[in-house]
């Protein structure tokens, strides 16, 4: 189908929106675990995937990890939703469902409608070449799990970090990421790196800002949830050969943008149409293509 022309609903609630374009080339993607199947979708799509597809469809494998300090893994004081889990599982599964939904509706992807959980220490890893790890500004690697991630992304998987803000956060991802590649740099994308612009040409680099704070700070310009966080920055580690295995999504929480799409139509408009999908759909078919 061709999605330029395409007019669409948010999801929840139910308002008439803007136009959401994208081209993509239809890549196939191995998932052949069970994804998880949600019996509440939250007002979310279903559809079924064509049996040619089955085992080639595109699943968001969604990292549950373990964090210092209040939300670890296992915590049951109310991070994630209320749902008795840590802060992997922010905006867990709004944030999946929805971006799953506009994958399938706006691009010729083939996309599961249900998601995964996964642990980086498992060898189900490798099932995935998407992984999504959100609020990695308090994670902690166990050592079982730095030496399965590098071999998996060494393998050609792709790993995707979101939503946290500020230097302490960034120096603590920062220093667990040189446990798993001592030896290699994380570089600063420029704007002029194709995945700005592979499907979306992205001008600048999208700052999204949680749904609580947009509208707060609605009309000032202020996108920022830190005084030292004001610029957002999209990083990444390479392999020998120049392929990209991670993208640190750094000051913006793009997640949210997914989530929250059906709160606000203003934030919908604002964040999640202009910066928060279009980011996600140019990080997937990069990650794919490449």
């Amino acid at each position: 189908m061709s999605p330029a022309n395409t007019t669409y609903r948010s999801i929840r609630p139910r308002r008439a929106v803007a136009r959401l374009a994208a081209t993509l080339a239809l890549v196939s993607l191995a998932a052949d675990l069970p994804a998880q199947r949600l019996d509440d979708r939250a007002g979310v799509p279903d559809w079924e995937v064509h049996p040619r597809f089955k085992h080639d469809v595109f699943t968001f494998a969604r990292v549950s990890y373990t964090s210092f300090g209040r939300g670890g893994w296992g915590d049951w004081g109310g991070w994630g939703g209320g749902r008795g889990r840590g802060r992997w599982a922010i905006d867990y599964p709004d944030a999946e469902l929805n971006l799953a939904f506009r994958l399938q509706q706006m691009t010729s992807l083939k996309v599961n409608p249900d998601s995964v959980v996964v642990e980086l220490s498992k060898d189900e890893i490798f099932d995935y070449p998407f992984l999504y790890v959100v609020e990695p500004g308090r994670l902690v690697f166990e050592e079982e799990e730095i030496t399965n991630l590098r071999r998996y992304l060494l393998s050609g998987g792709f790993i995707m970090f979101d939503d946290f803000w500020g230097e302490s956060e960034w120096e603590n991802l920062r220093s667990e990421l040189l446990r798993v590649f001592p030896d290699r740099e994380i570089v600063d994308l420029p704007i002029e790196h194709p995945i700005f612009n592979c499907v979306f040409n992205l001008k600048e680099k999208p700052q999204v800002p949680s749904i609580n704070h947009a509208l707060h700070y609605q009309g000032t310009g202020i996108t920022w949830e830190r005084e030292d966080a004001k610029e957002a920055h999209y990083r990444a580690i390479f392999d020998d050969r120049g392929r990209m295995m991670a993208i640190i999504c750094h000051n913006t929480d793009l997640g949210d943008g997914w989530e929250q799409e059906g709160e606000s139509e203003w934030y919908f408009r604002e964040f999640a149409e202009k910066r928060a999908y279009p980011m996600a759909i140019n990080i997937i078919f990069y990650a794919m293509t490449h």
